[in-house]
Formats: structure tokens, sequence, C-alpha cells
């Protein structure tokens, strides 16, 4: 009697470890990701693999998307470091808030924060 108790506890635990994943399976087919999965396909084929469950495919994207979001984050995080030192080095701007500030995405920004994923870029002769 305690034998099959212990497997009834044990599926019941399996069903809701279980469970978490599989709503996200199904949030998974709902979601577009912004990278679309035709270009996922395009990239992981040209490197030989092919996915043959689109919800793998989904889920590369994702992570792809990910990446980059966290890359971009972390120049712009970057930027305005460099221009709040800037600013506070050169303080003859006056009247301009920081609120309607545009901020562009230069190698300069770009670089530290690829270097913080393990990616180094160099410029190449002709730029410096």
């Amino acid at each position: 009697m305690d034998n099959e108790n212990s497997n009834e506890e044990l599926d019941n635990q399996q069903t809701t470890l279980g469970q978490p994943l599989s709503d996200f399976l199904l949030q998974l087919e709902d979601y577009t990701p912004t990278i679309p999965d035709a270009v996922t396909a395009h990239f992981l084929q040209s490197s030989g693999f092919e996915p043959k469950d689109p919800r793998l495919l989904r889920l590369i994207s994702i992570a792809a998307q990910k990446f980059i979001s966290d890359i971009a984050n972390d120049a712009l995080q970057h930027c305005k470091m460099r221009s709040s030192n800037n600013t506070s080095s050169h303080s003859t701007s006056k009247g301009k808030g920081s609120k309607d500030r545009r901020y562009c995405l230069t190698m300069e920004d770009l670089t530290p924060a690829l270097a913080e994923f393990g990616i180094t870029i160099k410029k190449p002769q002709y730029y410096v």
C-alpha cells in the first residue's frame, strides 16, 4: 500500500514539475519574436542544424533576441555613462533636460558591451 502511495505522489510531483514547461511551450506558439523564424532557420541551416520542431526554432529566435537586447542595453548604459561624464566635465550646456536627450549607438559604446559577452571587435585600418 505504501508503494502505491509513493508512486502516486511521484506521478503528481512529475506532473506539477512539468506543468510550467508545458505552459511555456504553449505560450511560445502564440509569441512572435522580433527576429523572424525564417531568418533564424536560414542561419541555423547555414551552420548545419535543421530543427524539426518549430517550437525549438521559436525558442532559438527568442534567445537570439534576448542576446541582442542585452548587448544593446549594455551599450546604452555605456553611452549614458560616457555622456554623463562629458556633461559633468563640460557644464556649459544649460537649459537642456536629460529627458529629451537622444542617444546614438557608436562603436565606442558597442565595443565594451560586446567585450562583456566575450566578443572582441577591432576597427579596420581604413577607419583609424
